[in-house]
């Protein structure tokens, strides 16, 4: 056997990489804490407050309270003062931080790490004995999608992802039959359906309680162009102008025959927009991607595990432009473009069409 030499250097910089990955692994279930409690927001709005001030201003445990401040603080998230004892959330860092900052608030995707270590254990057992881990259990799934996509609609659906296929726009306006297809809790097509009245807009989910959701929605919105339905994706039936699958396509068991129905519903002239991971099929083109190491991880504890667990192809999170290209057009799509959006920094924005 070969003795390797270690590098001191080496070896002491990697020991500190794994220290701060720790600590900012704690921190980002602090952070969770402070989304989903309204902290963030809370500290946002005050000016330098002391620990009793924060609480009161929240409602919260003063006691817990104090410790998640201090794991703020020495975390370089929250600014104290010593000597009055106040905390402050510089706008810089809320800018990250809040439900204000929409599209920009990091600290909701927090929630997905706290949400996979639930189902740790169940993830390891599919390292030693294969298969994957049911969607059942992940029940804050569905609720945390639709929280985090949310953001993204509200904020460029409209203004900034229709219009990267020419034409759509005027289209829906003059009104046109869509569908979305793995629609969640329908915030996307209640969006588009309210903003362009004259069009028909469908959603399909295999999820009977995200369809609920989905519709409660449109009647709170007092929509009668909104429709839901739980069905199969891969079973999909009817004939559309527009069908979009946003974020979608990879987590399916079947995406090879949903692609192929997806075609075969659209009509003549008509476009299928989908949104997916924003990454390489190669590894080596991924290296330097700012998400890498998330969207691996994303796919190990849901989207790759989710879909085998179905028997399905478990394509995972990061099946990359290269396969989404190759899958669209074996689908029967021949021309495909594909856009980035300004702000969304996860997706990549595919335009495909059927026909010469």
């Amino acid at each position: 056997m070969t003795v390797q030499e270690l590098d001191p250097a080496k070896q002491e910089a990697f020991a500190g990489r794994m220290v701060q990955m720790l600590n900012d692994g704690c921190l980002a279930l602090m952070s969770s804490l402070g989304h989903q409690s309204g902290l963030f927001d809370t500290l946002a709005g005050l000016p330098p407050s002391t620990v009793q001030e924060v609480a009161g201003a929240t409602g919260l445990n003063e006691r817990y309270v104090r410790e998640w401040l201090g794991a703020m603080v020495v975390g370089g998230v929250v600014e104290y003062d010593p000597v009055a004892a106040t905390y402050a959330l510089p706008p810089e860092h809320a800018a990250s931080l809040t439900r204000a900052a929409g599209p920009d608030n990091l600290a909701g995707l927090m929630q997905d790490l706290s949400m996979m270590g639930e189902v740790e254990q169940r993830i390891l057992e599919a390292f030693r004995n294969g298969g994957g881990v049911p969607y059942s259990a992940y029940p804050r799934f569905q609720e945390l999608q639709a929280e985090e996509s949310s953001r993204v609609y509200d904020a460029a659906l409209v203004g900034s992802i229709v219009p990267v296929v020419p034409g759509l726009a005027a289209r829906l306006e003059s009104g046109i039959d869509a569908l979305d297809v793995g629609t969640g809790q329908g915030h996307a097509v209640n969006v588009l359906a309210q903003a362009y009245p004259r069009s028909r807009f469908h959603g399909l989910d295999i999820s009977e309680e995200g369809i609920t959701a989905a519709r409660a929605e449109a009647a709170a919105r007092g929509l009668a162009n909104a429709e839901f339905e739980a069905g199969d994706s891969a079973e999909l039936t009817g004939a559309y102008d527009l069908i979009t699958a946003f974020d979608v396509i990879h987590d399916l068991a079947r995406p090879t025959r949903t692609l192929a129905a997806i075609a075969g519903a659209l009509r003549e002239d008509g476009v299928f927009l989908m949104g997916d991971v924003a990454a390489s099929s190669k590894l080596e083109e991924n290296i330097e991607h700012p998400l890498a190491p998330a969207l691996y991880t994303f796919s190990v504890f849901y989207c790759m595990t989710v879909s085998l667990a179905q028997g399905g192809e478990g394509l995972g999170t990061v099946w990359g432009e290269q396969t989404a290209r190759r899958m669209l057009a074996e689908a029967g799509f021949t021309q495909v473009d594909t856009h980035q959006v300004e702000g969304d920094i996860l997706n990549l924005y595919y335009v495909a069409r059927k026909g010469s």
